[in-house]
């Protein structure tokens, strides 16, 4: 006959090599997804994730390890969304648009990773990888800027600073979305979002457009 703690041993989840890192993240986002990041400790992800309270620490250092680890995979995932929309586009209009979209629609589809990505949860120097992932992603917005500079459809001045004012906006209506505050004018789905994004994302590219004296 089992002993109780034979049975317990039994009832956890076995776990091949490689699955654990998976478990803990996806742990993770659930956690945040719903109670928040108040509610998340590497003991409580450990719990959700089926596995002992020393487990996580094959992976993840502390909470914070853990967290840079998925805002690094949010990004990758939100770069690849966005040269995947880009590359069909034949304009540097039609790209800039695309990518401000793909931004928009990547804070709706992973809310949590948005969440952690652009969290205050980090204390580390710059140096870290998530920092070089954000660095992918804001150089897909300053090259299609620049690009349109070069093809003289977006007015003359530093490229940063215009994909600043780029970025301000998109991460603006994404966190509008994500945090429900256009619920109330009937926004809701990620369709909604898209057809708002492209309209937004439209006006700012026309502004950005060359000006007559330029």
């Amino acid at each position: 006959m089992a002993t109780r703690g034979t049975r317990k041993k039994a009832a956890r989840k076995p776990y091949h090599h490689g699955d654990l890192r998976r478990a803990l993240l996806d742990a993770s986002l659930a956690l945040i997804a719903e109670e928040g990041f108040a509610a998340l400790s590497l003991r409580e992800v450990a719990r959700r994730a089926g596995v002992t309270h020393a487990a996580p620490y094959r992976h993840f250092a502390d909470k914070e390890a853990l967290l840079t680890a998925v805002a690094e995979e949010g990004f990758r995932a939100m770069t690849t969304g966005m040269k995947e929309r880009m590359a069909p586009e034949k304009t540097p209009e039609g790209r800039l648009e695309a990518c401000g979209v793909a931004y928009v629609l990547f804070a709706m589809e992973h809310p949590s990773h948005f969440r952690v990505m652009f969290g205050p949860h980090f204390t580390r120097p710059p140096e870290l990888s998530a920092a070089g992932e954000a660095a992918n992603s804001f150089g897909l917005l300053l090259g299609s800027i620049s690009e349109g500079q070069r093809a003289g459809v977006v007015r003359a001045g530093e490229p940063r600073g215009l994909a600043l004012t780029c970025w301000s906006l998109v991460h603006g209506l994404a966190s509008l979305l994500v945090d429900g505050k256009l619920a109330s004018a009937g926004i809701t789905t990620v369709r909604q979002a898209e057809s708002v994004a492209r309209e937004q994302t439209r006006l700012l590219v026309r502004g950005l457009g060359r000006a007559t004296s330029d």
